[in-house]
């Protein structure tokens, strides 16, 4: 005896799976996604730190969510030290710090946000060479040691 299936339901099981695979976009998404969207844009990988340049260039796809995108940059340490631009490594980082306090989760986060700053920094050395790559290093380094034992 042949089974028949019904073409409805597996469509609907088809369409669940799909919305359970694909990542959300801001066209997407609901803000029920919030915590998720802003654990991915506050990783350590390259990957997370262009999805937050490119959200925060288009904030406004995002308004849903409530995300504060305001920085004061590198705070009252150059965003520029030496001529190396840190400022979106320290707007990325005042995006971590100001929406993980906003959701009541910042002791647990903390770490990371700080981990994915000198990350970011890190790939803003790397794009130079010798003396000054390693000036740079030594610049990235004070600065997460700061944000590591002050920040809050």
């Amino acid at each position: 005896m042949r089974r028949r299936f019904a073409a409805a339901p597996l469509a609907a099981v088809g369409l669940a799976l799909t919305a359970v695979l694909l990542p959300a976009t801001a066209a997407t998404a609901a803000p029920a996604d919030k915590a998720t969207v802003l654990s991915g844009w506050t990783q350590t990988s390259a990957a997370s730190s262009s999805a937050f340049q490119a959200a925060r260039a288009d904030q406004g796809a995002w308004s849903a969510y409530g995300f504060d995108w305001s920085t004061d940059y590198c705070t009252t340490s150059p965003d520029n030290p030496f001529g190396f631009n840190f400022s979106n490594a320290c707007s990325r980082h005042d995006f971590g710090y100001r929406n993980y306090h906003a959701a009541g989760t910042f002791d647990a986060n903390k770490s990371r946000l700080d981990d994915a700053f000198y990350a970011d920094l890190k790939r803003v050395c790397a794009t130079y060479s010798s003396v000054k790559k390693a000036s740079c290093n030594a610049t990235a380094w004070t600065y997460y040691q700061a944000v590591d034992k002050l920040g809050g």
